[in-house]
């Protein structure tokens, strides 16, 4: 069996590969995440997820490891929503959220010696309409400051999203089927 690395610190992509079975370590990346001019979502995503990945691959220096990048955005009319700076970058997350379908985007790579293999999943959520009321109750949470896009759909906004259309798990932030099929090519 391979050793299987997983390129970050979040807590749901652990969970996930969790309960899809896998044994893996953890071992985040450190890589500049700064948005590139005129860079679209699917590209940001999935360039972050490239550098992540190889990022930790060339660290732990193992040629038979098979090392699991992933980045999550929100972009709602092509503008990308990352994690909130604080309690009132959320509110003006939430209230473009509200009402309106917005996409998830996570970028996946996998690094193993031979090449580093890279996708995209992308989700569409809706969002029904927020008071401002709610907005603010669910910021004194404090779940949505470190989640892209100011929610967590696994959390208490699960209330507010009464359809999706694509993969749950890429919008909790790994796309188990995709990640699966990726790691078992990388495997054979």
């Amino acid at each position: 069996m391979r050793r299987l690395i997983l390129a970050s610190a979040s807590p749901r992509r652990r969970e996930l590969l969790t309960q899809a079975g896998y044994t893996f370590e953890v071992h985040p990346a450190h890589v500049n995440e700064d948005l590139r001019p005129n860079e679209d979502p699917i590209a940001y995503v999935v360039r972050l997820a490239r550098d992540k990945a190889q990022a930790v691959f060339a660290a732990v220096n193992d040629p038979n490891a098979i090392v699991l990048g992933a980045d999550t955005t929100v972009t709602l009319d092509s503008h990308i929503l990352a994690k909130p700076e604080d309690a009132a970058d959320a509110v003006r997350m939430l209230r473009l959220l509200s009402g309106r379908t917005h996409r998830v985007i996570t970028g996946v790579a996998v690094a193993t010696s031979k090449s580093t293999e890279v996708a995209a999943e992308v989700t569409g959520v809706q969002f029904l309409a927020l008071s401002d009321e709610e907005i603010a109750a669910y910021i004194a949470t404090g779940e949505p400051m470190d989640k892209a896009g100011a929610y967590g759909i696994q959390g208490r906004a699960a209330k507010w999203i009464p359809r999706i259309e694509g993969c749950y798990f890429n919008v909790v932030g790994l796309p188990l089927a995709l990640v699966s099929a990726m790691l078992d090519q990388a495997s054979g």
